[in-house]
């Protein structure tokens, strides 16, 4: 391999590597990314029953992020759920969830986020997400209905994995 061709690839290497740097770097800098699981023990939803399980997993870039639950409901059946949302107030498609279809994401500051779920176009649920200042845990209050237009008030709180 002659020397340009050397250089060239020497470069391309390095420049893959410092985009994927900046891009890990920019996620660890924000306290959502990563993996949270639910603590049921400090979680509180009326009415009940709660579920079984649940881990989300958030990616973040920039003012986008990208949520994954997976657990087990009250009846013990597997659930999914997701979106890919822009914090700027705006509704994006939210899957699996029986209550909701999109999420507006609002952002406070760096630990507060408020949201809006809707149904149809009509808001279902309203609610703050706030994460401790050391990154640990991570609280979720929601005031809403559910399908069937019950009302709902849940107080979700995850442990940072």
């Amino acid at each position: 391999m002659s020397l340009p061709w050397r250089t060239a690839t020497l470069g391309l290497i390095l420049a893959t590597a410092t985009a994927s740097i900046i891009s890990l770097s920019a996620q660890a800098s924000d306290p959502l990314a990563g993996t949270w699981e639910l603590n049921l023990a400090k979680s509180k939803f009326s009415p009940g029953p709660p579920p079984k399980s649940q881990t989300r997993t958030y990616e973040v870039t920039g003012q986008q992020e990208k949520m994954i639950a997976k657990g087990i409901n009250a009846e013990g059946k597997p659930v999914l759920r997701q979106f890919t949302a822009n914090r700027d107030g705006k509704d994006y498609p939210y899957t699996g969830a029986p209550s909701h279809d999109t999420i507006a994401l609002t952002p406070v500051d760096t630990f507060t986020t408020t949201f809006t779920d809707k149904r149809e176009g009509k808001v279902a649920f309203t609610g703050t997400r706030v994460i401790s200042k050391d990154g640990k845990m991570m609280t979720i209050s929601s005031k809403g209905t559910d399908a069937k237009g019950q009302p709902i008030e849940a107080v979700l709180v995850f442990d940072k994995r």
